[in-house]
């Protein structure tokens, strides 16, 4: 089988037109084999916001628009998809990642448990780790600053998952985050395929660098630092 990791830049705030290129990118990576796909952190909305009532008119419950844009294709291609949202449930608002599973139904919500300083303007703390049983292998989804999380890495050192679904918005500090994120992963030999934005939102730059990490500590697949890309690997 395949997986695929898209690196995209969203248009800050235009959540309707990420999603139409979001669409398009799982189904270009659909296309080209790939069942498991892994999109960024805030995927449709941008990652930087000043406070709740600025995100909250782009914010959407788990089965929302996202969902409805994105199943169909997942369901086309019968592929597990894994795409980071701005979650609102209630009054209360999460960095979330939405699962897909094959008939592109919802299969869950996972919600970043270890906020970052600019996460905590805005989203509460997710309380619960995620396992998703796949055809392929166990997944765990994963976003961005959750990989500093002792609690985050101890799960999958205990659980050994085969894959681990890494959306992200890695910040640009000057340096390529890939030696640190085999470091954090070890000893864990699985699959990381991490998705990330690039260039710059409201002052702050992302890597790009995506990068389809294999158990051998190889990268199989990397993006460039910026534009947007779609990353494909065949998997033994």
């Amino acid at each position: 089988m395949r997986v695929a990791a898209i690196q995209y830049r969203p248009p800050k705030g235009v959540p309707a037109e990420a999603r139409i290129a979001l669409a398009e990118a799982v189904d270009q990576a659909g296309r080209d084999g790939a069942r498991l796909i892994v999109c960024p952190e805030m995927a449709t909305t941008g990652y930087i916001w000043p406070d709740a009532a600025a995100i909250t008119p782009h914010a959407e419950p788990g089965q929302g628009p996202t969902a409805a844009a994105l199943g169909p294709v997942a369901a086309r291609h019968g592929a597990w998809v894994f795409c980071g949202f701005a979650e609102r449930e209630g009054a209360a608002l999460y960095n979330s990642v939405l699962v897909l599973d094959p008939r592109g139904t919802c299969a869950g919500v996972y919600r970043k448990v270890m906020l970052y300083s600019a996460d905590q303007a805005w989203a509460r703390p997710g309380s619960q780790r995620m396992q998703v049983q796949t055809e392929h292998g166990d997944v765990v989804p994963g976003i961005c600053m959750d990989l500093n999380d002792p609690g985050f890495t101890a799960v999958l050192h205990q659980q050994a998952p085969r894959f681990c679904a890494f959306s992200t918005n890695w910040v640009d500090e000057g340096e390529d985050p890939l030696p640190y994120w085999r470091q954090r992963l070890f000893p864990w030999r699985g699959w990381l395929i991490a998705a990330n934005s690039w260039g710059e939102d409201t002052g702050t730059w992302f890597t790009g660098l995506s990068t389809i990490l294999g158990p051998d500590g190889a990268a199989h697949a990397r993006a460039a630092r910026e534009g947007d890309e779609i990353l494909v690997v065949e998997i033994d």
